[in-house]
């Protein structure tokens, strides 16, 4: 069964608009691995908007599942705040400074020599590497030559082209997942993933690790609540 991750920067963007520590981000992270989560993800950005640093410290001492830490390793604070904290992965993303979310993958090819160093810099303190790339097969190709882990499947196209055209929609990522997975990396995927696309995306997906949701799965919370949102969630990946 694929995993479910719940990434939880829209909850720290929603206390930081009004200061004060409500909604409570490690009791939410706590309520969400009660509620089911297999994982926690944060995803924090220089400018601490959302997810500040000082969390990523204080969910360490809290998280019982899979800890993933997403974001930019250009940034060397970025670096030092994964090493301190040691999660059990950390998804490297090609982030640009002041982006509002993440927006593509990784050039494996160009980047080549830069992704094998810092990837390196993790595995060799233990931590699983997963690297963000887009679907297509020969960026796949050059991260299997990086020495990560697994990789995160960038699932934007694939939701946005879902209604329209599901079968064109999901033929790119299939193909970028067989050939992750002859390449023996694990297959992780995220981003505009719902309860409408999230269960075709995972039927056809082979050897889908992992799914980390977060700006729709908190959305829906609003509405079902938060226990009941998650139990949605995972009864697609079923």
């Amino acid at each position: 069964m694929t995993r479910l991750s719940v990434n939880i920067n829209k909850i720290a963007t929603l206390r930081n608009s009004r200061g004060g520590n409500n909604p409570n981000l490690i009791q939410v992270a706590k309520d969400c691995e009660r509620f089911g989560a297999q994982g926690i993800t944060v995803h924090p950005r220089p400018d601490e908007r959302h997810i500040r640093y000082n969390d990523v410290f204080e969910l360490k001492k809290v998280v019982t599942t899979e800890f993933n830490i997403e974001g930019n390793c250009q940034e060397q604070k970025f670096i030092d705040l994964v090493l301190a904290n040691k999660p059990e992965q950390v998804t490297l993303v090609p982030d640009a400074l002041g982006q509002i979310t993440s927006n593509h993958g990784w050039d494996t090819i160009k980047n080549q020599q830069y992704l094998k160093d810092m990837i390196a810099v993790f595995k060799n303190t233990g931590i699983r590497v997963s690297i963000f790339v887009d679907p297509v097969v020969e960026m796949v190709e050059a991260a299997a030559t990086t020495g990560t882990d697994r990789i995160e499947l960038y699932t934007e196209a694939y939701a946005h082209q879902y209604l329209n055209d599901k079968e064109a929609a999901i033929a790119p990522y299939i193909k970028a997942a067989e050939t992750a997975q002859k390449a023996g990396l694990g297959i992780n995927a995220g981003h505009d993933l719902d309860l409408n696309n999230l269960k075709y995306f995972a039927d056809n997906i082979p050897a889908l690790a992992e799914v980390s949701i977060g700006h729709a799965l908190i959305t829906d919370a609003l509405y079902y609540g938060l226990e009941n949102t998650i139990q949605m969630y995972l009864r697609q990946l079923v």
